[in-house]
């Protein structure tokens, strides 16, 4: 029997080094928020200006739309810094635009582990929803963690307005987003997911009052509430009576109050 006397064959081969993503001169890392920065300070200084410069490149690339090279930088900052909550969440949000449901939940949780905070959890409902499992995410979203400051209310009933749609419990869709938030100004994407559950109800009326008040919010056009107002104006009659000849969607939601439902649904999907 041969024998290997330096033990070299007992070691398992080496990986090879992935390589990492360029860098583009410009960005710096200093584009990062301060909280980010402190999460940093436990690496070398070196290892802490790479990560940096990895994670803005996650944020520009998601902007974009460059998901695998989204991927590419965020695989990277955790390789780099595999304990820094901010690389696993970013390395969450980008699996979970990319539909893998299944890491993105494991990050977000891994996430909730390092620092303690909860304001992930509207994303981790909708994982378990995007997983099929809709009992587990309802189950999450009302739990006393979703009960947290730090969870943004809005965003967990458009979730949970989602899973009942999913369930076809469109009754329940409606109720779900009906939260304090639904009449704050600027609360449009709540605002549409309302309009499009009264919509989905068949309340033309009320449903038109709530997309003009997304589309009126909207600014960036991140939703299609334009749209929406013009297909309802081009289906729907509506007498507007006198003097109010020539408003516009937006006038026209203003004149019918400010809860946007003639007082018939009370305020309170994706």
């Amino acid at each position: 029997m041969s024998s290997d006397r330096s033990g070299l064959g007992d070691r398992p081969p080496r990986k090879p080094r992935v390589p990492e993503p360029p860098l583009p001169e410009d960005v710096t890392g200093a584009e990062l928020d301060r909280s980010v920065h402190q999460q940093l300070r436990t690496l070398t200084k070196e290892n802490a200006e790479g990560v940096a410069r990895h994670l803005v490149m996650v944020a520009a690339t998601l902007a974009a739309d460059e998901l695998e090279l989204a991927l590419a930088h965020a695989q990277t900052a955790v390789r780099r810094a595999g304990r820094v909550a901010a690389a696993r969440e970013a390395l969450g949000m980008v699996t979970y635009r990319l539909g893998d449901f299944g890491q993105a939940l494991g990050e977000f949780r891994t996430v909730r582990r390092l620092s303690g905070s909860h304001h992930l959890l509207p994303l981790m409902v909708d994982c378990e929803r995007g997983l099929g499992r809709h009992d587990r995410a309802l189950e999450l979203a009302t739990s006393p963690d979703a009960r947290a400051p730090e969870v943004d209310q809005a965003e967990l009933a458009i979730v949970v307005s989602g899973i009942r749609r999913d369930l076809g419990q469109v009754d329940a869709a409606l109720l779900a987003l009906q939260v304090p938030a639904l009449k704050r100004a600027g609360s449009y994407r709540l605002q549409y997911a309302y309009a499009d559950v009264l919509s989905e109800l068949g309340r033309t009326e009320e449903a038109r009052a709530w997309f003009a008040k997304a589309a009126l919010a909207d600014v960036d056009g991140e939703t299609d509430a334009v749209e929406r107002l013009e297909e309802i104006d081009g289906t729907v009659v509506t007498d507007l009576g006198d003097g109010d000849e020539g408003a516009g969607p937006v006038g026209q939601a203003e004149a019918e109050g400010q809860d946007g439902s003639s007082g018939s649904a009370a305020p309170g999907a994706r």
